[in-house]
């Protein structure tokens, strides 16, 4: 009898344990949050633009872009504070900055995408050499760096704000517009250690719940 007694309470145990940490399992990866995606969809600079030979195009010293942020997460919002676009122009293997944009702050649903399109005044590109290299069939390139910091809603709570700082080079060609159909994705040099972690995590708990089985 005391066998039997000693035996149901260590099953008991052991579900219970087995039930909390499957608990535990699912609640830590509702919990993982993933970055918005970042894009350059469109980017044109008129000046650039060698089939329009107009002074008002060759005096058009802007650049029209069209960011997209998209929010790959189904069951999470995402909480931009100001947006800061840095625009970059590369000579001789250097880089000079050229412009700035902030994007005000919003709040971007579940699964959602948001363009921002605007124009930004860029002042200290060398027209001449930039239009003369694409005159000769190259391209000129720019840079564009992106810096905010984000929070994520998840159901009536909203985590603790985190950076996201990312960049992209955009080549520009004959037409004064990026080179290829395709976004340009703005990516960061440092790997998201945050994921990285909570995959970690999750597989040890699996696999200790898994020894407890056996």
């Amino acid at each position: 009898m005391a066998e039997d007694g000693g035996g149901a309470c260590c099953r008991c145990c052991s579900s219970f344990i087995f039930t909390s940490g499957l608990t535990a399992l699912f609640m830590w990866l509702s919990l993982r949050t993933s970055a918005p995606t970042c894009s350059i969809q469109d980017f044109y600079v008129p000046a650039l633009n060698k089939t329009d030979n107009s002074t008002t195009a060759r005096n058009n010293h802007t650049i029209a872009f069209d960011l997209k942020l998209q929010n790959e997460m189904k069951d999470k919002g995402v909480n931009y504070a100001s947006i800061n676009m840095t625009f970059f122009y590369y000579q001789n293997e250097s880089r000079s900055l050229v412009g700035n944009y902030t994007v005000p702050s919003f709040y971007q649903g579940h699964g959602k995408k948001a363009h921002r399109k605007n124009l930004v005044e860029v002042t200290g590109v060398t027209w001449d050499a930039a239009f003369g290299a694409i005159s000769n069939g190259s391209t000129v390139k720019f840079r564009v760096h992106l810096t905010t910091r984000v929070k994520f809603k998840i159901m009536f709570w909203y985590t603790k704000r985190r950076s996201l700082v990312v960049g992209g080079d955009v080549e520009v060609e004959g037409s004064g517009k990026k080179k290829g159909k395709k976004g340009i994705k703005l990516k960061s040099g440092v790997p998201d250690l945050g994921n990285s972690w909570v995959r970690r995590g999750a597989v040890a708990l699996f696999t200790f719940l898994m020894i407890l089985l056996l």
